[in-house]
């Protein structure tokens, strides 16, 4: 276990309200591409941006080439969690792991077991039909051809929050609650520049901040303690030893 490991050990073992707030980092080793690396889908050339893509205003417009680049690039049907999702379950089942915050949309803490999640860009295994709001999971968007219909009609939009778009406000309401009374606040796989949600780290008031990251964030000035190692590694050495 590395030096940075073991005092993320004690940390997590001093205190019982602890708060996780996780970016796409989080799910890159479960076989998902992460978004503002160097490997990442911003750095591939595409026909148009994907910022551009995952907006609001090109659902409506380009709505076929919407769901192609989504199908393509954004759904990872058969990935499954990591060691870091199941780390995050085992100290939730300790109970000092108050929720985990995600900005991704790929369900991967829920299937892991996790129950308090706030998915603050929604969800791709929730998709609601745009006249009738009945839900549909993900494989009929997968399984559907150009643009997925509901059977009454109307347009199947992915749950997700795209460009554009707010937040769900009752989401934001319970995540900076959360944040706001932790004692320890871990922040891992994210690089801290998508707002609003990165802004919601504002309101934590612990004098424990802990970024797990592998490259530099706007906040690593404000943190006890960094760890640039892969975050799977290190949520399971810091959190061992308890059965599922």
């Amino acid at each position: 276990m590395s030096a940075d490991i073991a005092k993320l050990k004690h940390i997590i073992d001093s205190f019982d309200n602890i708060v996780f707030f996780g970016g796409a980092g989080v799910s890159t080793e479960s076989g998902i591409p992460d978004f503002r690396s160097a490997d990442g889908l911003y750095s591939k050339s595409y026909t148009y941006p994907p910022e551009m893509i995952l907006s609001y205003s090109f659902f409506i417009s380009n709505t076929e080439e919407f769901f192609r680049f989504y199908r393509e690039k954004m759904l990872y049907s058969n990935a499954k969690p990591n060691n870091a999702h199941i780390a995050l379950v085992r100290l939730e089942k300790r109970g000092t792991l108050k929720a985990v915050i995600t900005q991704n949309v790929d369900g991967l803490h829920k299937m892991a077991g996790s129950e308090n999640v706030l998915e603050l860009h929604g969800s791709a295994h929730r998709n609601l039909c745009m006249e009738c709001n009945d839900c549909y999971l993900m494989e009929v968007i997968l399984e559907s051809k150009n643009v997925p219909h509901c059977k009454c009609g109307g347009i199947i939009k992915p749950d997700v929050v795209l460009f554009e778009e707010g937040l769900d406000p009752h989401v934001i309401s319970k995540a900076t609650r959360a944040i706001h009374e932790a004692e320890v606040l871990i922040v891992g796989g994210t690089s801290l520049n998508v707002y609003p949600a990165a802004g919601i780290i504002d309101y934590y008031r612990g004098s424990n901040l802990v970024l797990i990251n592998k490259s530099e964030t706007p906040y690593d000035r404000y943190a006890n303690l960094i760890i640039r190692e892969s975050i799977g590694q290190t949520l399971n050495g810091a959190i061992k030893g308890e059965e599922t």
